[in-house]
């Protein structure tokens, strides 16, 4: 903070002696040294620890032209970067009523009080902002990824999806992807609604921006599981584990639960064990077991169970076993039955099972959108020893 107030003189000093330069006298009383008393005054504001009325004076000292207008921005986005953005907000708004209606300035001094305002967390009053640079078409590319992200906050699919082709016109850049996922937000919405007509709908839209969008069939799927319409869910599911198999612990459990509906799960214990032998996973495993237990027994699901764990251990396996031991249930479990089953499930709750491809993130639930680097679809489950 004392970095701040020592830098402000200086900038309030710069600016006044550049633009004293270029205007000649000046009407206000000068101190000794060419100096404005207004300065002197800002200064003593500030050892007085007054930084509201300071930052009024030195607004003064700097009065706004061409030569001193960079130096209010400065100040203004210095204070905006320290989290004070009632202030960036007051120096801004001040060179916006200053400068001339056609000055580039203007344009670039509505562009920082946007940001003040997005920083603040005034929407309303940033999306006026940023729709006018657009519309004016100054600093258009800048305002429109703006405008999408006020839309994201907002969660106004149908501004971001127009917005995002404005962007896309503007600049080329393939936004298709991003938008079958608005597309898939608004899916969700009608979903939560029980609107499925409208949802799928959105879902169909969402597939013609992105045939590859995993999410959108993921959707399609669970609402024609909704509809009891399984063999369509079902055939949606095994399409979505060609296109993309990380995404197979979301799939086989919702695949497993379409055949034991259908009174076919016994057709789909060689598919599953093909995809365990092509890609391994717990998740895969655990509905194989499922399935296996379901078709054939406990006492088969605990062998596989077993076989496979001394193959490859994982938490969730060991915590299965465990499941499939007390189910057993022609002998007193061990006591280090209990011991071993409280250990599993600690370790599973402190878990993380998603993490970010881009950035890291850790997660215990999937998010389309990572909350950490704000990229779309970078989020997926996590390999190893506890998870898959």
């Amino acid at each position: 903070m004392e970095l701040l107030w020592l830098l402000l003189p200086v900038a309030a000093f710069s600016g006044w002696w550049v633009a004293s330069r270029h205007s000649g006298q000046r009407s206000r009383v000068r101190a000794k040294g060419g100096l404005s008393a207004d300065y002197f005054k800002g200064i003593n504001y500030l050892l007085n620890e007054q930084p509201d009325k300071a930052i009024d004076v030195f607004i003064k000292v700097l009065e706004v032209d061409e030569d001193t207008a960079e130096t209010h921005l400065a100040l203004g986005n210095l204070y905006r970067r320290r989290g004070e953005v009632d202030r960036a907000i007051r120096i801004h708004q001040n060179l916006l009523a200053r400068v001339g209606a056609g000055d580039s300035q203007r344009f670039e001094a509505l562009l920082e009080l946007a940001q003040d305002h997005l920083s603040a967390g005034l929407l309303d009053r940033a999306e006026g902002l940023f729709s006018e640079l657009v519309e004016g078409g100054h600093y258009k590319v800048q305002a429109l990824r703006q405008l999408i992200d006020i839309y994201e906050q907002e969660k106004d699919w149908d501004k971001a999806i127009a917005v995002s082709g404005q962007l896309e016109a503007e600049t080329g850049l393939q936004l298709a992807p991003v938008i079958a996922h608005y597309r898939c937000e608004k899916a969700e919405q009608a979903k939560r609604a029980n609107a499925l007509e409208p949802a799928l709908e959105e879902i169909h839209k969402a597939l013609r921006a992105d045939p590859d969008c995993i999410r959108a069939l993921l959707l399609q799927g669970d609402l024609y599981v909704m509809q009891a319409d399984f063999p369509h869910a079902a055939s949606i599911f095994r399409q979505l584990v060609k296109k993309d198999s990380d995404y197979l612990p979301e799939v086989v459990e919702r695949l497993r639960v379409c055949h034991q509906a259908m009174g076919t799960s016994a057709a789909l214990i060689p598919y599953f064990s093909d995809l365990l032998a092509q890609h391994g996973g717990i998740s895969v495993t655990l509905n194989l077991v499922e399935l296996i237990q379901y078709e054939r027994g406990v006492q088969e699901a605990i062998q596989f169970m077993t076989e496979h764990l001394q193959r490859r251990p994982t938490v969730r396996g060991f915590d299965r076993l465990l499941d499939l031991e007390k189910e057993l249930g022609n002998q007193p479990s061990p006591p280090y039955i209990g011991i071993f089953k409280e250990l599993t499930i600690q370790l599973m709750e402190e878990r993380a099972i998603y993490r970010c491809d881009h950035c890291g993130y850790s997660a215990k639930s999937l998010h389309w959108k990572c909350p950490g680097c704000k990229n779309w679809n970078t989020i997926k489950p996590i390999q190893g020893v506890q998870d898959e």
